[in-house]
Protein backbone atom coordinates (compact mmCIF):
# COMPACT_ATOMS: atom_id res chain seq x y z
CA UNK A 1 0.00 0.00 0.00
CA UNK A 2 2.82 2.39 0.87
CA UNK A 3 4.67 1.59 -2.35
CA UNK A 4 1.65 2.14 -4.61
CA UNK A 5 0.90 5.40 -2.82
CA UNK A 6 4.46 6.63 -3.35
CA UNK A 7 4.29 5.53 -6.97
CA UNK A 8 1.25 7.72 -7.66
CA UNK A 9 2.93 10.63 -5.91
CA UNK A 10 6.13 10.33 -7.91
CA UNK A 11 4.24 9.86 -11.18
CA UNK A 12 2.37 13.10 -10.54
CA UNK A 13 5.64 14.88 -9.85
CA UNK A 14 7.13 13.67 -13.11
CA UNK A 15 4.13 14.91 -15.05
CA UNK A 16 4.33 18.36 -13.45
CA UNK A 17 8.09 18.86 -13.86
CA UNK A 18 9.88 18.67 -17.21
CA UNK A 19 13.25 19.42 -15.63
CA UNK A 20 13.61 16.10 -13.85
CA UNK A 21 14.76 12.94 -15.62
CA UNK A 22 14.81 9.51 -14.09
CA UNK A 23 17.58 7.01 -14.67
CA UNK A 24 17.89 3.39 -13.55
CA UNK A 25 19.19 4.00 -10.03
CA UNK A 26 18.07 7.53 -9.25
CA UNK A 27 17.79 10.99 -10.79
CA UNK A 28 20.31 12.22 -13.33
CA UNK A 29 22.52 15.17 -12.52
CA UNK A 30 21.77 15.17 -8.78
CA UNK A 31 23.91 14.30 -5.79
CA UNK A 32 22.63 11.67 -3.38
CA UNK A 33 21.03 12.88 -0.18
CA UNK A 34 21.95 11.76 3.33
CA UNK A 35 18.96 9.47 3.45
CA UNK A 36 20.09 7.91 0.17
CA UNK A 37 23.60 7.44 1.51
CA UNK A 38 22.19 5.37 4.38
CA UNK A 39 20.56 2.96 1.91
CA UNK A 40 23.20 1.48 -0.37
CA UNK A 41 22.15 -2.19 -0.27
CA UNK A 42 21.16 -4.24 -3.29
CA UNK A 43 17.51 -4.70 -2.30
CA UNK A 44 14.96 -2.44 -3.94
CA UNK A 45 12.23 -3.53 -1.51
CA UNK A 46 12.70 -3.50 2.25
CA UNK A 47 9.87 -4.34 4.65
CA UNK A 48 7.50 -4.33 1.68
CA UNK A 49 8.43 -0.74 0.83
CA UNK A 50 9.83 0.10 -2.60
CA UNK A 51 12.88 2.00 -1.39
CA UNK A 52 13.97 3.11 -4.84
CA UNK A 53 10.53 4.64 -5.33
CA UNK A 54 10.72 6.25 -1.89
CA UNK A 55 13.98 8.01 -2.72
CA UNK A 56 12.63 9.04 -6.12
CA UNK A 57 9.55 10.53 -4.45
CA UNK A 58 11.72 12.51 -2.04
CA UNK A 59 13.65 13.99 -4.94
CA UNK A 60 10.48 14.79 -6.88
CA UNK A 61 9.01 16.64 -3.90
CA UNK A 62 12.23 18.62 -3.50
CA UNK A 63 11.84 19.70 -7.12
CA UNK A 64 8.12 20.48 -6.82
CA UNK A 65 7.26 21.11 -3.11
CA UNK A 66 3.61 21.90 -3.94
CA UNK A 67 2.83 18.24 -4.68
CA UNK A 68 3.50 17.44 -1.02
CA UNK A 69 0.27 19.23 -0.06
CA UNK A 70 -2.53 16.80 0.80
CA UNK A 71 -6.10 17.17 2.05
CA UNK A 72 -7.79 14.16 3.62
CA UNK A 73 -11.54 14.00 4.23
CA UNK A 74 -14.12 12.07 6.20
CA UNK A 75 -17.89 12.28 6.55
CA UNK A 76 -20.21 11.04 9.28
CA UNK A 77 -23.90 10.17 9.54
CA UNK A 78 -25.79 9.55 12.76
CA UNK A 79 -27.74 6.26 12.74
CA UNK A 80 -29.43 5.95 16.16
CA UNK A 81 -28.53 6.36 19.80
CA UNK A 82 -24.74 6.31 20.15
CA UNK A 83 -24.34 4.60 16.77
CA UNK A 84 -23.03 6.62 13.83
CA UNK A 85 -21.15 5.76 10.65
CA UNK A 86 -18.05 7.45 9.25
CA UNK A 87 -17.08 7.19 5.60
CA UNK A 88 -13.75 7.80 3.87
CA UNK A 89 -13.32 7.91 0.11
CA UNK A 90 -11.67 10.62 -1.97
CA UNK A 91 -8.80 12.91 -1.05
CA UNK A 92 -6.59 15.57 -2.66
CA UNK A 93 -2.89 14.88 -3.08
CA UNK A 94 0.05 15.03 -5.48
CA UNK A 95 -1.60 17.96 -7.26
CA UNK A 96 -4.90 16.29 -8.07
CA UNK A 97 -8.12 14.80 -6.71
CA UNK A 98 -7.96 11.05 -6.08
CA UNK A 99 -11.21 9.07 -6.11
CA UNK A 100 -9.68 5.75 -7.13
CA UNK A 101 -10.74 3.78 -4.07
CA UNK A 102 -14.16 2.53 -3.03
CA UNK A 103 -15.78 4.22 0.01
CA UNK A 104 -14.78 2.69 3.35
CA UNK A 105 -17.28 2.72 6.22
CA UNK A 106 -16.39 2.72 9.89
CA UNK A 107 -19.12 1.77 12.34
CA UNK A 108 -18.96 3.76 15.58
CA UNK A 109 -20.82 2.96 18.79
CA UNK A 110 -20.38 2.58 22.53
CA UNK A 111 -20.47 -0.49 24.78
CA UNK A 112 -23.68 -1.11 26.77
CA UNK A 113 -22.12 0.33 29.92
CA UNK A 114 -21.95 3.63 28.00
CA UNK A 115 -25.51 3.37 26.63
CA UNK A 116 -24.48 1.76 23.35
CA UNK A 117 -25.03 -1.60 21.62
CA UNK A 118 -21.47 -2.61 20.72
CA UNK A 119 -22.06 -2.02 17.00
CA UNK A 120 -18.52 -0.70 16.60
CA UNK A 121 -15.52 0.70 18.41
CA UNK A 122 -16.04 4.02 20.15
CA UNK A 123 -14.38 7.26 18.98
CA UNK A 124 -11.60 7.27 21.57
CA UNK A 125 -10.72 3.70 20.58
CA UNK A 126 -10.54 4.76 16.94
CA UNK A 127 -8.10 7.45 18.05
CA UNK A 128 -5.84 4.73 19.45
CA UNK A 129 -6.26 2.73 16.23
CA UNK A 130 -5.26 5.75 14.12
CA UNK A 131 -2.22 6.31 16.34
CA UNK A 132 -1.22 2.66 16.07
CA UNK A 133 -1.42 2.65 12.29
CA UNK A 134 0.49 5.88 11.86
CA UNK A 135 3.30 5.01 14.27
CA UNK A 136 3.71 1.57 12.71
CA UNK A 137 3.73 2.91 9.14
CA UNK A 138 6.25 5.61 10.07
CA UNK A 139 8.51 3.12 11.84
CA UNK A 140 8.46 0.60 8.97
CA UNK A 141 8.90 3.13 6.16
CA UNK A 142 11.79 4.99 7.79
CA UNK A 143 13.43 1.70 8.78
CA UNK A 144 13.26 0.65 5.14
CA UNK A 145 14.89 3.93 4.09
CA UNK A 146 17.77 3.10 6.41
CA UNK A 147 18.04 -0.43 5.04
CA UNK A 148 16.89 -2.03 8.31
CA UNK A 149 14.93 -5.21 7.71
CA UNK A 150 12.19 -5.87 10.23
CA UNK A 151 10.67 -9.32 10.70
CA UNK A 152 7.84 -8.35 13.02
CA UNK A 153 6.34 -5.28 14.70
CA UNK A 154 3.59 -5.38 17.30
CA UNK A 155 2.31 -2.63 19.56
CA UNK A 156 -0.37 -2.07 22.17
CA UNK A 157 -2.08 1.12 23.31
CA UNK A 158 -3.75 2.28 26.52
CA UNK A 159 -5.46 5.55 27.28
CA UNK A 160 -6.84 6.85 30.59
CA UNK A 161 -10.11 8.78 30.41
CA UNK A 162 -12.29 10.08 33.25
CA UNK A 163 -15.96 10.24 32.17
CA UNK A 164 -16.71 13.06 34.59
CA UNK A 165 -15.30 15.44 32.00
CA UNK A 166 -17.44 14.11 29.13
CA UNK A 167 -20.59 14.04 31.30
CA UNK A 168 -20.07 17.59 32.53
CA UNK A 169 -19.91 16.51 36.17
CA UNK A 170 -16.64 18.30 36.91
CA UNK A 171 -14.99 21.23 35.17
CA UNK A 172 -11.70 20.21 36.75
CA UNK A 173 -11.52 16.91 34.86
CA UNK A 174 -10.17 16.85 31.28
CA UNK A 175 -12.77 15.87 28.68
CA UNK A 176 -10.28 13.83 26.64
CA UNK A 177 -7.55 11.34 27.41
CA UNK A 178 -5.40 12.27 30.38
CA UNK A 179 -2.49 10.23 29.03
CA UNK A 180 -1.74 7.57 26.43
CA UNK A 181 0.83 4.78 26.70
CA UNK A 182 2.33 2.89 23.76
CA UNK A 183 4.38 -0.31 23.93
CA UNK A 184 6.32 -1.69 20.94
CA UNK A 185 7.80 -5.13 20.25
CA UNK A 186 10.24 -5.24 17.34
CA UNK A 187 11.91 -8.31 15.86
CA UNK A 188 14.99 -7.36 13.85
CA UNK A 189 18.72 -8.06 13.79
CA UNK A 190 19.60 -4.82 15.54
CA UNK A 191 20.49 -3.83 19.10
CA UNK A 192 17.99 -2.72 21.73
CA UNK A 193 19.37 0.81 21.42
CA UNK A 194 18.66 0.77 17.69
CA UNK A 195 15.12 -0.40 18.37
CA UNK A 196 14.67 2.51 20.75
CA UNK A 197 15.94 4.83 18.00
CA UNK A 198 13.35 3.43 15.60
CA UNK A 199 10.57 4.09 18.10
CA UNK A 200 11.74 7.68 18.56
CA UNK A 201 11.94 8.08 14.79
CA UNK A 202 8.37 6.78 14.45
CA UNK A 203 7.19 9.45 16.90
CA UNK A 204 9.12 12.18 15.12
CA UNK A 205 7.63 11.45 11.69
CA UNK A 206 4.11 10.25 12.59
CA UNK A 207 1.44 12.82 11.59
CA UNK A 208 -1.12 11.36 13.99
CA UNK A 209 1.31 11.28 16.93
CA UNK A 210 2.29 14.88 16.33
CA UNK A 211 -1.34 15.98 15.91
CA UNK A 212 -2.12 14.49 19.33
CA UNK A 213 1.08 15.43 21.15
CA UNK A 214 1.20 18.92 19.63
CA UNK A 215 -2.47 19.90 19.26
CA UNK A 216 -3.49 21.91 16.20
CA UNK A 217 -6.44 24.32 15.75
CA UNK A 218 -9.69 22.48 15.00
CA UNK A 219 -12.57 24.48 13.52
CA UNK A 220 -16.11 23.17 14.16
CA UNK A 221 -19.05 25.07 12.71
CA UNK A 222 -22.57 24.73 11.32
CA UNK A 223 -22.58 23.70 7.66
CA UNK A 224 -25.03 26.06 5.94
CA UNK A 225 -24.65 24.68 2.42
Amino acid sequence: MVSSYLLRLADSARRSSSKVERRGDGLSGRKSTKIEDTKMTQEKNVNGVNVEQLFSTIEQIKEKPEIAQFKFRASNKWIAGTNNRATISDFYGAGQEDSSRDPMNFEIDEPPVLCGRNLGANPVEYLLVALSGCLTTSLVAHSAARGIEIRKVESRYEGDLDLRGFLGISEDVPVGYENIRVYFKIEADISEDKKEELIKMAQKYSPVFNTIAKPIPVSVQLDKD
